[in-house]
């Protein structure tokens, strides 16, 4: 039975199955009650104590948006409310349940239509968000949704895409841009992910937390006519700037400017802006580096660094643990605090001839704050020196230099147990080169097998021929999605073992010789094949110059068979290596755009770079395609091949009897059966 009732004779029901609520979608409803009135009737029974009053089983959001309505004097507590009494109190449990169960939330396509419907009658925003109890924001952000491309559009309406996903591609209204990132992230395995396509969005823009755009600030590239971006459903360090070429104008300009009096100050003949993030070697063109050395620290400077560098331990053990992003981010500044205050003590002034000082200059740069920094290696105009490296002058020489340091030794900043996994890998690459050319391998059979160097551990030969499998550096690691690893089980499944069912070895041995030619070569490359060692091109133990050399007559392309992802590569790696890897087949430009990144994100961003997935400039595209790191390649034979250190307690040993098997030697089952 349908009845009017007072809101002062409304209880809430201690049977009603609602526990948990959302102030802010209670205080969305009560104003849409405000507004539009109750649109749906509350479900009540009888109350026995007090009589007279009714207790409500399924609508207790509403009636305390109504109770709050009448608290505001909106609405006087005599006011009818439409409710349904139902007599059984045994049934009042199961019908809060099913009216709560079976409500279906509204498709965010569908209010996104509603809301720019109700602009195109005359409501504007603020009005629709006083209407429902939004924010301005969400009523913006559900408008912006409406105007995507209508291919996502579309999506978002039939459920192939979530509400977040939508957002990603709402982070800019160009609509161009949005379809052409739609149609690359629908050709992609696996589930969308809005971070990247977030960044996919705004490759070709700068954040608002770009150290350019810190150093001009908002208020003058707004008035030079630059265009600022908001995105709508994230916080105000996803601003956007769009002309990144006003950008970089005003900042050169403005870094131009100050540059005569940070010269001045720092009693320098001359200082050179840059807008990069370290000296490269066009900018050093003609120049010669100036050897100095800084005054010593005296003993409470000293002590102040210790105690710092001590901090950053701390620290960075903090940040191992922590999992709060907001701490995490506390930790993050307070890190480049202290590296600030140790730079401020460690980088003293040097001191210059005085004949000398007219000469000697340094470049100016911005830090990833924004902040004007000189850098702190000085040179001098002056021609290269006969017998000095051309690139001598290039190279910045600055310790404290923040990560996009490219000039490292090979393998610094790679795990043990990388470089173990990275050192199998690229054995692998090479071995399926060398399976498939059985001419070489008859021949390198042939000459490992009368080449005993009695010296062992020098001039390795990167096989164990006699014929046994090597063992790994790692115990039981698979790539079975690897294509080198792929390929090679490919290979020997292809093999002939039709021999291998004699009775006897004689009986096996005649059947063997009895294959034609060809399947006895494809035994032989399999055979030498399974004997290569894991190496890298990195000097220790794991250094093969024989594999290179290996490698380059087989005119082995790395990148074609492995390519660094973030499981097999950037997730194990310091910020500073994929930094390197970005700016060496972008440049500077390129690893600038990820300076500021997390580390996951970064990782995420470089293995689609390097994967050909992400949108980029088409050269930078192909040479992130033919990248690998320095210690996945095989060097030029034509190089000079470094002799690694004798393990401790080899040298003068005679070379092991190649008949004794290593009892911890993994064999080849093939092998084994053959």
């Amino acid at each position: 039975m349908i009845r009017n009732i007072p809101i002062s004779k409304l209880k809430l029901s201690v049977r009603n199955v609602r526990r948990a609520c959302d102030p802010a979608a209670d205080l969305e409803l009560k104003a849409d009650i405000a507004s539009h009135g109750l649109l749906q009737n509350l479900v009540v029974t009888p109350s026995r104590k007090p009589r007279g009053f009714f207790s409500v089983e399924a609508g207790g959001r509403r009636l305390k948006a109504l109770q709050g309505l009448v608290e505001e004097g909106k609405d006087g507590p005599g006011h009818g409310v439409c409710c349904l009494v139902i007599d059984r109190r045994s049934d009042a449990e199961e019908v809060s349940l099913a009216e709560n169960f079976q409500r279906l939330a509204m498709n965010p396509a569908d209010e996104c239509l509603a809301f720019r419907q109700l602009v195109e009658n005359g409501v504007d925003v603020e009005g629709i968000a006083r209407r429902f109890g939004l924010t301005p924001r969400f009523v913006e952000g559900r408008l912006r949704l409406a105007d995507l491309a209508p291919e996502i559009f579309e999506a978002l309406g039939a459920g192939q895409i979530s509400l977040e996903i939508a957002k990603a591609y709402a982070a800019t209204p160009d609509r161009e841009r949005q379809a052409y990132v739609f149609e690359q992230m629908r050709g992609c395995y696996g589930p969308s992910n809005p971070d990247s396509i977030r960044r996919m969005m705004t490759q070709a823009t700068a954040a608002a937390t770009d150290r350019r755009a810190r150093f001009v600030g908002e208020e003058a590239y707004v008035a030079a006519g630059g265009r600022i971006e908001r995105d709508l459903f994230a916080d105000d360090a996803a601003t956007r700037w769009l002309d990144i070429a006003l950008l970089e104008r005003l900042a050169a300009e403005k870094l131009e400017a100050i540059a005569p009096s940070v010269a001045a100050d720092a009693g320098l003949g001359w200082v050179r802006p840059t807008l990069d993030t370290w000296v490269g070697s066009g900018e050093t063109s003609g120049l010669r580096r100036l050897p100095i050395e800084r005054p010593p620290l005296n003993d409470e400077e000293a002590a102040s660094v210790a105690a710092l560098e001590a901090e950053i331990e701390d620290v960075e053990s903090l940040l191992e643990i922590e999992e709060d992003q907001a701490a995490r981010t506390a930790a993050e500044a307070r890190l480049a605090e202290i590296s600030d205050r140790i730079g401020a003590i460690v980088n003293k002034p040097p001191i210059f001839d005085d004949q000398l000082k007219p000469q000697v200059g340094a470049f100016l740069m911005l830090d990833d704050q924004g902040r004007p920094r000189l850098d702190t290696t000085f040179y001098v105009d002056a021609p290269i020196a006969q017998g000095q490296d051309e690139g001598e002058g290039s190279s910045v020489g600055d310790e404290d230099r923040d990560e996009l340091v490219v000039d490292k030794p090979r393998g610094q900043g790679l795990s043990q147990r990388l470089v173990d996994e990275l050192a199998m890998q690229r054995r692998d690459v090479l071995a399926v080169h060398l399976a498939a050319d059985p001419v070489l391998a008859h021949d390198l059979a042939i000459f490992l097998m009368v080449d005993r160097d009695p010296s062992y551990g020098r001039d390795r030969s990167g096989s164990s021929l006699v014929v046994r499998t090597p063992s790994d550096p790692v115990t039981g690691f698979e790539t079975p999605n690897a294509p080198a690893t792929f390929a090679r089980l490919q290979a020997s499944d292809a093999l002939d073992r039709t021999w291998m069912e004699g009775e006897s070895r004689s009986a096996r041995f005649d059947a063997f010789r009895a294959l034609p030619e060809p399947d006895r070569a494809s035994w032989l490359g399999h055979a030498v094949a399974c004997t290569l060692e894991a190496s890298l091109n990195l000097a220790g133990q794991r250094f093969c110059a024989f594999h290179d050399h290996l490698g380059q007559l087989l005119e082995v392309d790395v990148a074609s068979w492995w390519r660094p992802t973030g499981i097999n590569f950037f997730d194990r790696v310091p910020k500073a290596v994929a930094l390197a890897a970005l700016a060496e087949v972008g440049g500077p430009v390129l690893a600038g755009r990820y300076s500021g990144s997390k580390k996951a994100e970064l990782a995420q961003a470089c293995e689609r770079i390097f994967a050909g997935e992400a949108i980029t400039e088409p050269e930078i595209r192909e040479a992130a395609l033919a990248w690998v790191p320095e210690v996945m390649r095989f060097a030029s034979s034509v190089e000079a091949e470094p002799e690694p250190d004798e393990a401790p307690g080899t040298a003068g040993e005679e070379e092991p009897d190649p008949e004794v098997e290593p009892e911890e030697a993994v064999r080849d089952p093939v092998l084994e059966a053959a």
